[in-house]
């Protein structure tokens, strides 16, 4: 079986991660098996994968740590994780950080495989905003759609892809309340839970990119949607 699709797995249970191992292995998938989370880190930072499974609990670095520097190092990454516990905290700890799903064990082998390619499907889809060189203005900003680059005062701030198009979305439709079904459709071409908290992520960082304008800014109105409003 030819295998495209390369899974960080980081789970200190000797037995259940080789079972897993051995059955993403059997459905496709390349697989790195790592024990903690500090050897996850290592091993990720040195690697290309297109998607993590992260264990919460486990020795020398807990999974939501090892998924805040993965982050850091790779923010676009897919990233699930599996725990033991099904405290409500844990869980909303998880989404705070982005994750794409939260698996309770124990689950099924085949239940992973499935929400491994669900992700996989919508977060590489090839892009269809950032398609040519071009340049947009935006308040004081200068957004480069090509080199994925926003400009300030001689400032310039690198973009993730999926930042890029999120920026321009929200700008070609400015100033107009959008649902946030429709931005999720647009760029994540999902609109689900999971997929929603992701893109609640990357608002709340692009607002900040946005800070040195006060004649931009990014509007929630509860329950209905977002405005990317430009004076």
């Amino acid at each position: 079986m030819k295998t495209n699709k390369h899974v960080l797995l980081a789970e200190d249970d000797i037995d259940f991660g080789s079972i897993l191992k051995q059955y993403l292995e059997m459905s496709g998938f390349s697989v790195k098996w790592t024990k903690d989370g500090e050897e996850a880190l290592h091993v990720f930072a040195n690697n290309n994968f297109d998607i993590c499974v992260l264990d919460v609990m486990m020795p020398k670095l807990d999974g939501f740590s090892l998924a805040e520097k993965i982050i850091k190092i790779n923010p676009e990454i897919p990233f699930i994780f599996l725990t033991a516990r099904k405290m409500k905290e844990d869980k909303l700890k998880g989404l705070k950080l982005g994750a794409d799903d939260y698996i309770v064990k124990p689950f099924e082998a085949d239940e992973l495989v499935l929400r491994l390619n669900n992700i996989l499907k919508r977060t590489q889809k090839v892009s269809t905003l950032i398609i040519k060189d071009e340049v947009f203005n935006i308040g004081n900003y200068q957004l480069n759609t090509k080199r994925l680059e926003l400009k300030i005062n001689g400032t310039i701030l690198k973009l993730t892809e999926k930042e890029g198009e999120l920026i321009l979305f929200l700008y070609e439709h400015k100033n107009q309340v959008l649902k946030r079904e429709e931005i999720l459709k647009a760029v994540w071409q999902n609109d689900d839970f999971f997929t929603g908290r992701s893109m609640d992520v990357f608002i709340s960082r692009i607002r900040k990119y946005f800070k040195g304008d006060n004649s931009i800014s990014i509007k929630s109105t509860r329950g209905i949607g977002l405005e990317f409003k430009v004076g």
